[in-house]
């Protein structure tokens, strides 16, 4: 499959959140803004593609039998890297992520494609799944955490500039206030509820389109 198929299956046709429904927890959690959305998104990502490639470098050496604990084993590794990088350069974000950053070890998207593919597969197609797979998880983390900061909280970008320092001088820390929005905000949209409200309209939607697709 070329790249650029690969890239469409994984962030439309076949995404991790709103198609095989894996990965919901962090989804449901940590989108109470875009910012949030973003750090969770790259974290996954990053643990995703490094280790996709350590366990495709090592899948002839694991034994069959230990492979799901050697597999939790590297993954573990990456996501402490991750947390402690977080905790020390961006310690906002590692606070507001809290838990749901050390869960990543069991993500189910994660584990998943390192037993489904970057067990069998070489080095640089694991690679590029990470990538494809990860960029699909943020396209869905990024899609709640936009909508559900702009209608539970009527701002945008709100903490984008502490994540991505490069920003500081474009967007302000607080993001930008939408008239209307800002001063009636739907609140419960950033409460655990709002999450499952958001993830069942999403979910509806893609329904019906692809059901009328279907009947095309």
């Amino acid at each position: 499959m070329k790249f650029s198929e690969r890239m469409k299956s994984a962030v439309l046709l076949d995404n991790p959140v709103f198609m095989q429904t894996i990965g919901l927890c962090p989804a449901l959690a940590t989108t109470t803004s875009l910012s949030n959305a973003i750090g969770m998104g790259l974290a996954a990502t990053a643990v995703l593609i490094a280790s996709n490639v350590v366990i495709s470098l090592l899948r002839k050496f694991i034994p069959d039998k230990v492979r799901i604990a050697a597999f939790i084993t590297i993954i573990a590794g990456f996501v402490t890297i991750i947390d402690l990088s977080l905790q020390a350069f961006v310690p906002s974000l590692a606070a507001s992520l809290g838990l749901f950053l050390p869960l990543i070890v069991v993500n189910c998207i994660i584990l998943g494609r390192a037993e489904a593919y970057a067990s069998k597969n070489k080095v640089l197609p694991s690679a590029l799944d990470g990538v494809c797979m990860g960029i699909g998880f943020t396209f869905a983390l990024v899609l709640m955490g936009f909508t559900r900061e702009l209608l539970g909280a009527g701002t945008i970008l709100d903490g984008l500039s502490t994540l991505l320092p490069f920003l500081k001088g474009a967007i302000p820390a607080t993001g930008f206030a939408i008239p209307g929005l800002h001063d009636y905000p739907a609140s419960m949209m950033i409460l655990p509820a709002g999450g499952f409200l958001m993830m069942g309209i999403i979910l509806a939607v893609i329904q019906h389109i692809m059901s009328k697709k279907e009947g095309k």
